[in-house]
C-alpha cells in the first residue's frame, strides 16, 4: 500500500482527505503543524506528501524543503490562495503540482495518481482469479484486459482488496462507500452495486469465486483468503 504524507492544520479538511484517501487504497499519515511533521519525517519514510502551505507554526516550503532533501518523493502544494508568487515559490522549492481549495475529490486523487507514475512509484498490484488490481495506478484489469468501473464500483472493490482476510458487514461497506463518494448509498443500491461490480470481474456472475456471499453478514474476498 502506498503511503501518503498529509501535513493540513484544518482538522476537518484533514478528516476528509485522510477517508478519501483510504478508501482509494493509500495509507495516510497526518500532522497538524511544521513541528509534528518535522518529527514524523525523522523516523518514516513516504511515496508522496500533501503540503498546506500555510501553517501555524511555519509554511509548507520549510516541510517540502526538508522532504526532498531526505527523500525523492512528490510533494503536491494545497493552498487557499491563487497567488502567483506562491505557485513559483512552491515550483521552485520542488513541488511536483500544486492545488487550490476548495479542490474537487476527484481531481486530486487523479494530480496524486498521475505524479506518483510520473516518479515511478507503483505498489505492487493486487492479484486474485485473474483479476489486477494497481492501487497506485488505479488501473483494474481482467486476464490482461482493462476493467473499466464507475468511482464507486472502483471503491467498493478496494474496500475488499483492502482487508483480504475479513468478513465486511454490509454496514461498513456502507460507511465506507457514503464518506469516501459523499453519495447516498442504502442497503438496496448497495445489492445492486455488489451485483454490478461482479457482472464486471468475475467470470460467472451467478456463481462468484473473487467476492463471496456471507449469509447473514455480508462478504469476503474469495480464493486463498476464503480459506483463511
Amino acid at each position: 500500500m502506498l503511503r501518503i504524507f498529509l501535513v493540513e492544520d484544518d482538522e476537518a479538511i484533514a478528516r476528509n482527505l485522510i477517508r478519501l484517501l483510504s478508501a482509494e487504497g493509500f495509507n495516510v499519515t497526518h500532522a497538524l503543524t511544521r513541528g509534528e511533521a518535522h518529527q514524523i519525517l525523522a523516523g518514516s519514510q513516504f511515496d508522496l506528501a500533501l503540503v498546506d502551505i500555510s501553517l501555524p507554526d511555519g509554511n509548507g516550503f520549510a516541510v517540502c524543503t526538508e522532504i526532498k532533501e531526505n527523500e525523492d518523493i512528490p510533494v503536491i502544494f494545497l493552498t487557499a490562495s491563487d497567488d502567483e508568487a506562491s505557485v513559483v515559490t512552491g515550483f521552485r522549492m520542488g513541488a511536483d503540482d500544486y492545488v487550490i481549495k476548495p479542490f474537487r475529490p476527484r481531481e486530486l486523487v487523479a494530480r496524486i495518481r498521475a505524479a506518483l507514475r510520473k516518479n515511478g512509484r507503483s505498489g505492487a498490484a493486487f492479484k486474485i482469479h485473474g483479476l489486477s488490481v494497481d492501487t497506485a495506478s488505479g488501473l483494474v484489469k481482467k486476464n490482461g484486459e482493462e476493467v473499466f468501473l464507475s468511482a464507486l464500483e472502483y471503491r467498493l472493490l478496494l474496500v475488499f482488496v483492502n482487508n483480504p482476510r475479513v468478513i465486511v458487514t454490509r454496514s461498513r461497506l456502507l460507511d465506507e462507500l457514503w464518506d469516501a463518494a459523499g453519495e447516498y448509498v442504502n442497503d438496496n443500491t448497495l445489492t445492486v452495486y455488489i451485483k454490478r461490480l461482479r457482472e464486471k470481474i468475475e467470470e460467472d456472475p451467478a456463481r462468484p469465486q473473487i467476492i463471496l456471499t456471507v449469509r447473514g453478514t455480508g462478504y469476503r474476498l474469495g480464493g486463498a483468503y476464503a480459506s483463511e
